[in-house]
């Protein structure tokens, strides 16, 4: 629990550690609402003060990046000058965003995000403390994004032959390992790279239908022409080529090398070289977990489909 403001008279003042309450003084306080339901309000007489009340509050999220915070416990920092008059709501670590309990003896680490409160002064100090605020901005770094994908791009459009045999990551498979290059980048150095939720959000449902249609109208007319060849059997046999494999490396996946459903999901859809089918399962999940086993499988699997189709032409003629 912390003093906030003092009114001593016709005079507001901000209390800070060294002040000194007077007899007759009335005080705002501000803590955790058992603490002053329980302790404080059956024990003083509560004065309704709204120009006392009025104190500029501030939630934020913060980065910690300070070497001198990182594995200092909760107690530790509570005793700081810096700490005075800030409420931790919310510790999230790592990059599934796992929430951390808040304790006495919990270690802050860098990269940490956490969710403070309090005075605009006093939340101010605790970040300068703790490293770089996180605000909710609707302005995108549009230089960060274009240049990730740019540096992605070229990482793709290198080729590595073994032999005779090309072999690469694409673009799209580049622009993916970019950008979970640089997404780790911008969780440790958070000071650039600022991407709104609602642009996020607007990039993954735009960039999944878009890729769907151009799959759809590229991938139609051939689809038409194989069946008027070869008949119905072509779209049965592709079937049971498209969905065998992934059943099988479900099963595998679970059983024989024990993954996590999230990962084993991810891995199918980067062995499929399926984006849109990675996005339904972020949404689903409710989390970019999936992700982890998506890239792998995904430059694997681009890279077969690009050796295995010249076996292939080669096998036949």
């Amino acid at each position: 629990m912390f003093v906030q403001r003092i009114r001593r008279g016709d005079q507001i003042l901000d209390a800070t550690a060294d002040t000194v309450i007077h007899a007759g003084d009335v005080v705002a306080l501000a803590g955790r609402r058992e603490v002053l339901v329980n302790l404080v309000g059956s024990a003083a007489e509560e004065v309704n003060d709204r120009q006392l009340l009025a104190v500029p509050i501030e939630g934020i999220d913060v980065y910690v990046t300070s070497k001198d915070v990182a594995g200092k416990t909760l107690a530790e920092l509570a005793t700081r000058p810096a700490a005075r008059g800030v409420f931790l709501r919310k510790i999230v670590r790592g990059a599934t965003a796992t929430e951390i309990p808040i304790l006495a003896g919990t270690k802050l680490n860098r990269g940490d995000i956490v969710a403070l409160v309090g005075r605009t002064p006093d939340v101010a100090a605790a970040t300068k403390m703790l490293g770089y605020p996180d605000r909710a901005t609707d302005v995108a770094d549009v230089a960060f994004i274009g240049a990730a994908i740019t540096i992605g791009a070229l990482l793709g459009a290198l080729v590595y032959k073994v032999g005779s045999v090309p072999l690469t990551l694409s673009t799209s498979g580049g622009v993916l390992i970019a950008g979970l290059f640089f997404g780790w980048l911008r969780s440790v150095h958070p000071t650039f790279g600022r991407i709104p939720s609602s642009t996020v959000w607007f990039m993954n449902s735009v960039g999944l239908n878009v890729f769907i249609a151009v799959v759809g109208i590229s991938s139609g007319p051939g689809f038409v022409a194989g069946l008027q060849q070869l008949g119905f059997s072509l779209f049965l046999w592709g079937v049971a080529v498209t969905t065998v494999p992934l059943i099988l490396a479900m099963y595998v996946g679970k059983y024989l090398f024990r993954f996590d459903d999230a990962i084993v999901l991810g891995c199918c859809s980067g062995a499929r070289t399926t984006t849109a089918s990675l996005g339904m399962i972020n949404d689903r999940a409710g989390s970019q977990i999936p992700g982890l086993g998506y890239t792998v499988t995904y430059a694997v699997g681009n890279t077969l489909l690009t050796v295995w189709g010249m076996v292939i032409v080669m096998l036949l003629t």
